[in-house]
């Protein structure tokens, strides 16, 4: 057992969660080694690195890199500042990679093919907690671990356009012209869409961000056409609280937007899914059908498929794994976070506990944690690695004892007619209360602002599976 505990525990992403594991690794004075696929720390965030988070930076920061940055001394930016994806990656996971602690244990370029034990498969029992990890990378390394914490998101497998959960029909053929979550419409990406015609599928903030690019580049350029489409019949939970919210940004985005809608800058189609595209003369068809059957026709330049995201865990396809069949999740946390039951509000606080599942020392944490649920926070992931690494260094009543410290999010729910009983999913934040205790969720971030949707509880639409009512992540 003391040879195996020699062996450095393995991270597999160097995101904001996968590199908070470390800081809480080097802090129990665990060996680690962290494997990320990208050239840079937060390689993932920094391809939507133009979009501005909800969230100012004292809830993104972790607070055990907090403290090895400051002794290293860090100038913290101003606090109440919001970041941009970008600031996240360069201002504070940057620095935080480079800390001479740290940087020799991380690996770039490294990306990871599979997860085993050392000469056993998924059937063997006989010494598996004793055995180490093997960790297999595309170009053939293999790494032997004490323990794996899979931070490595769900960023690289967005979910498909059409509706239920498969592709539309056509959906390869039209590749070209498909966008997924948060192009830079206003930057890097304006040719693509000044002058044409954008049609932006799903009821988030990701989307929400696109189409207010979309509609900022319209007032530029003559000639660029920007239609939304929703599955649901309103879209008063995807403007969210307005005023209401406790994080401005958040309210402001969706005011914004119910603006552009009402003044008809952007076409809104609701009760839709998208059921057929078609390559036609440089453009794309699309049939898409409503609720009743029916169908209608409409053709466009570009398609944004700010649809969210799911987990592969084809990776640790040799682990014991215990899924949830549903969420994808681990059994013990999927009812915990399942949008048919939960708001925001209710999703407990959670950690090594909810988190185990049957193949000792290998935790999925972060966004990939949460499986196809909507609702996942930076902050969240901070407190997910905190508990399990206390676990992995013996300390079960530190790893047990899981607290969370949020901002309120306000109501989700910007219109109470559209709510029989009138009550939001969260309830309303006191004016002067920014922060309480116990919401779990909220995805790409931490509390990270852009890809957030607000989901109804009668029926999780399928175009809203970017993010829930308290806020957004990506490792």
């Amino acid at each position: 057992m003391s040879a195996l505990n020699e062996l450095p525990v393995v991270v597999i992403g160097a995101g904001p969660v996968g590199l908070a594991a470390t800081a809480h690794l080097h802090e129990r004075d665990l060996p680690f080694l962290v494997l990320e696929a990208g050239d840079t720390p937060g390689a993932a965030m920094r391809q939507w690195g133009h979009v501005r988070v909800f969230s100012p930076w004292r809830y993104n920061i972790d607070p055990a890199a907090r403290r090895l940055l400051d002794d290293a001394g860090w100038v913290a930016p101003d606090l109440e500042d919001l970041p941009t994806g970008a600031e996240l990656a360069d201002v504070y996971l940057q620095p935080f990679a480079q800390l001479p602690q740290l940087k020799p244990h991380l690996r770039y370029g490294a990306r990871v093919e599979a997860i085993s034990r050392v000469g056993l498969d998924r059937l063997r029992t006989a010494g598996r907690d004793t055995t180490p990890f093997l960790v297999r990378l595309t170009d053939g390394e293999e790494i032997h671990a004490r323990a794996v914490i899979d931070a490595s998101g769900t960023w690289g497998t967005p979910n498909v356009l059409g509706a239920s959960g498969l592709p539309a029909r056509g959906e390869t053929a039209v590749a070209a012209h498909l966008e997924h979550a948060l192009p830079d419409v206003l930057g890097a990406d304006r040719d693509r869409f000044a002058g044409r015609h954008t049609l932006v599928v799903g009821a988030g903030h990701s989307a929400a961000n696109t189409l207010l690019s979309l509609a900022d580049l319209a007032a530029e350029h003559s000639g660029t056409e920007v239609t939304w489409a929703i599955r649901t019949s309103s879209p008063a939970r995807t403007y969210g609280g307005g005023d209401a919210d406790a994080l401005p940004a958040r309210g402001a985005l969706g005011s914004r937007l119910r603006a552009h809608v009402d003044a008809g800058r952007i076409r809104l189609l609701t009760g839709f899914s998208v059921h057929a595209l078609t390559p036609t003369d440089g453009r794309v068809s699309v049939i898409v059908r409503h609720a009743d059957g029916s169908e209608e026709q409409t053709t466009v330049d570009r398609i944004v498929a700010a649809t969210g995201f799911r987990p592969d865990h084809s990776i640790a396809a040799e682990l014991r794994l215990d899924l949830d069949p549903v969420m994808g999740a681990t059994r013990a946390l999927a009812p915990l976070i399942d949008p048919n039951e939960h708001s925001c509000g209710t999703v407990p606080p959670h950690g090594v506990t909810e988190l185990t599942h049957p193949e000792p020392g290998y935790h999925a944490v972060g966004m990939k944690s949460y499986g196809r649920a909507p609702t996942f926070l930076m902050a969240t992931g901070y407190e997910q690695v905190r508990s399990v690494v206390a676990a992995l260094a013996g300390d079960w009543t530190a790893a047990r004892d899981v607290q969370l410290d949020l901002p309120e999010t306000g109501v989700c729910n910007s219109n109470p007619d559209d709510s029989a009983t009138n009550d939001s999913c969260c309830a309303p934040a006191p004016a002067a209360q920014t922060s309480g205790r116990g919401l779990a969720t909220g995805i790409s971030g931490g509390l990270l602002a852009a890809p957030l949707t607000l989901l109804t509880l009668d029926a999780a639409p399928a175009d809203a599976q970017t993010g829930g009512c308290c806020s957004s992540s990506s490792s």
